[in-house]
């Protein structure tokens, strides 16, 4: 269930996930992160098993996965997860068992510079960070539920304002492509199914929530032009951040006793952002947060799936 009132946390831009999670006991919970062998998916993990919560890594390259484990202290497991193949996405799901407290969406790719698809026709970054994402969380719906307070986290990003979701052509078969919209349309992708996975799934005790991590150098840039990347650390409005501050807002929404009961926001530096109606250096679009526009969206990914 949500409420009007904005969620407000004791941390901001610069806290780390080591302080959002100092205090909490996660014990007898269990987490999956996505993604959870580079960048922020790495101290996600690192802080959910510091609290005490038995933590699965879900990876394409697991012997990244046991590398990082290894350097984790806590209980930390390896599963092999390539989210653009759904018989890979259906073996995790088939493979679970029992009950699961937190879910962590947090794989992803970002600005792939010329148009792919996937074997299916649908565009990478979207068919990655959305669909794969969606497919996951479905096939764990029942574990989720049985958690009886489950929380899911969607890990979405500032570029979601590049574009909304355009649901006449999400895989570019007429407009010309563009990397960052198409990044955007994925990431406004991640905001509304937050929106909608709550309102469906609260009754269960499931809520979600979206956020954005803050500007971090990692694997993620793997595919932006190092000229770009330069601008992005020079930019007056990209405050960078260590990973390990890139983190605190996804444990905020995973972990912290203010987000109890709550679903369908978006956070940044550690607190729910305010709706905006024009591109602004913060905030999340209004067009992402859109009931109508997160019932549409799960109707849609229901079919392409």
């Amino acid at each position: 269930m949500t409420t009007a009132t904005p969620i407000t946390t004791p941390f901001g831009a610069q806290s780390t996930a080591a302080e959002v999670i100092d205090g909490i006991d996660l014990t007898g919970k269990r987490a999956v992160v996505t993604g959870g062998a580079s960048g922020i998916g790495i101290e996600t993990a690192r802080a959910l098993a510091g609290a005490g919560a038995e933590v699965t890594i879900a990876v394409r390259d697991t012997d990244a996965g046991a590398r990082v484990a290894a350097d984790i202290d806590g209980t930390v497991h390896v599963a092999p997860l390539e989210l653009l193949d759904a018989a890979s996405v259906h073996a995790f799901t088939s493979a679970w068992e029992g009950p699961l407290d937190i879910l962590v969406n947090n794989a992803g790719v970002m600005a792939i510079q010329e148009l792919t698809l996937t074997p299916e026709g649908y565009e990478t970054q979207f068919a990655t960070n959305h669909l794969g994402h969606f497919r996951l969380t479905l096939g764990l719906h029942e574990a989720l539920a049985a958690a009886g307070n489950a929380r899911i986290v969607s890990v979405s990003s500032l570029g979601h304002r590049n574009s909304p979701v355009i649901f006449d052509d999400l895989h570019y078969a007429f407009r010309s492509y563009d990397p960052w919209s198409a990044y955007g349309q994925s990431k406004t992708a991640n905001v509304l199914f937050a929106v909608e996975a709550t309102r469906r799934w609260a009754d269960d005790g499931i809520t979600a929530n979206s956020l954005m991590p803050g500007g971090i150098m990692t694997n993620l840039q793997r595919h932006v032009p190092e000229a770009q990347i330069e601008r992005m650390k020079q930019s007056a409005t990209m405050r960078m951040k260590t990973p390990e501050q890139g983190a605190a807002t996804s444990v905020v929404c995973a972990a912290r006793p203010e987000l109890e009961g709550v679903g369908g926001r978006y956070f940044e530096d550690c607190n729910e952002a305010r709706v905006v109606t024009k591109r602004e250096h913060s905030g999340v679009a209004a067009y992402a947060i859109d009931p109508d526009n997160a019932r549409r969206l799960w109707d849609v990914s229901l079919e392409l799936l």
